[in-house]
């Protein structure tokens, strides 16, 4: 491990990650590069011409997934796969996603340059639209590599384009690449990505081993009132929605209340009818986003959400709609052991964290034995221009991941 480690080329990864920041550059320093459009049709156009300076074998699937494989003593055995995504938030950063697939990168070059042959395949892989941020269901790329078929293609960006045209014109744009179908037999995924907190940084460790992802429960609330105007309807009869809606989120927060300070919740979005100064709100749309790494407190709080709403907003009434459910996500010992193990090798103090972000390998996780890597970022900025992590703490992850890899790609 340690030689496949130090074989990492500190330079060469960083000047990746800035080539790759150019594709969607913004004027302000970050990264507009939405899954599938032309500026991530052009960055994968440049990956793949680095795969194949080394001869890499390159698929892609009908998801538009990306896989870029090097060779193992037997390559009938199932791979070890290790990577992220290179599609980005509007506004967002160099870092998110990108650096996953480009430390996976690192890590084939690296096993090359240190001359090991490893007994399994190891492929690096991007997958498609894990952000959302122009088709509006994430992770489109692994939930399809899951279940083997791309959902909802019909489904359009704000241009009216569907995603199974958009997935179309990526996949023609490298017509000389194998097409595979969505899915197929892997030994272990490894995902490296910033960590988007602060605690990494603020402890001064270069690395966090992810013990597993928190699950969510994402709702939409609709609370009906009745319009009136500001200066004639009395207090005591008004039905005022955004009055009813301001009692709901009190109340939830009581129900979120946590000493531990482990649960998360926001109320992100939040939409008034009409919206006019001299009218009585006569509805109002907010949202509610609750995370948890406990499957039962999901379940105990989320399950008393609408009837503490309905509730709390008397006179007026309200709808309040589950949108999205994950479970937790717990890392198996196999994968965490062999990111440790790595870490160690390398001289790199870690520790375990619990990511709060959604990320591709909660959906991997399904199909094998899946972890992450978090390296630190400044701030714990993240989805924005300014995001940035050190060279050193890129490099430092990309060691840690050659070492995992090439110890996963030994075992039974």
């Amino acid at each position: 491990m340690k030689a496949v480690s130090n074989a990492v080329d500190s330079e060469r990864l960083w000047d990746d990650l800035m080539a790759l920041a150019g594709f969607g550059a913004r004027e302000d320093g970050g990264v507009c590069r939405h899954a599938l459009s032309s500026e991530d049709i052009a960055a994968r156009s440049w990956l793949i011409g680095k795969a194949r300076e080394r001869d890499y074998s390159i698929a892609a699937d009908d998801a538009a997934n990306l896989f870029i494989t090097r060779a193992g003593r037997d390559n009938a055995l199932p791979p070890v796969l290790a990577g992220s995504h290179m599609d980005s938030q509007p506004a967002g950063g160099k870092f998110d996603g990108a650096y996953g697939v480009l430390a996976a990168f690192e890590a084939l070059r690296a096993l090359d340059d240190a001359g090991i042959e490893t007994a399994r395949p190891v492929t690096c892989v991007a997958w498609t639209n894990e952000e959302g941020g122009r088709f509006h269901v994430p992770c489109t790329g692994s939930r399809a590599f899951v279940s083997g078929a791309v959902s909802d293609p019909a489904q359009t960006d704000d241009a009216g384009i569907s995603l199974e045209s958009a997935l179309r014109s990526t996949l023609d744009a490298a017509p000389d690449i194998e097409r595979i179908a969505p899915g197929f037999p892997v030994h272990a995924y490894v995902e490296p990505h910033i960590e988007q907190g602060p605690v990494l940084e603020r402890e001064e460790l270069p690395i966090g081993v992810v013990t597993g992802i928190q699950g969510v429960r994402w709702f939409t609330v609709r609370v009906e009132g009745e319009p009136g105007h500001a200066g004639t309807v009395p207090q005591a009869s008004r039905k005022d929605a955004f009055q009813a809606a301001m009692r709901a989120i009190a109340a939830l927060n009581t129900l979120m209340a946590d000493t531990d300070d482990i649960v998360r919740f926001t109320v992100g979005h939040l939409s008034i009818e009409p919206n006019s100064p001299n009218t009585i709100p006569a509805a109002v749309r907010f949202s509610i986003d609750f995370r948890h790494p406990d499957a039962a407190v999901l379940d105990e709080r989320g399950g008393k959400v609408a009837d503490i709403i309905a509730e709390a907003v008397q006179p007026c009434t309200a709808d309040t709609q589950l949108t999205t459910s994950l479970e937790p996500v717990a890392f198996p010992d196999p994968v965490t052991s062999a990111i440790s193990q790595a870490a160690d090798g390398a001289g790199l103090a870690h520790k375990p964290l619990a990511s709060g972000a959604f990320h591709d390998a909660a959906h991997i996780a399904s199909a094998c034995p899946s972890g992450m890597i978090f390296i630190p970022c400044r701030g714990g900025l993240s989805h924005h221009p300014d995001e940035w992590a050190e060279p050193e703490a890129c490099t430092a992850g990309a060691r840690v991941l050659a070492g995992a890899l090439a110890q996963l790609a030994e075992t039974n």
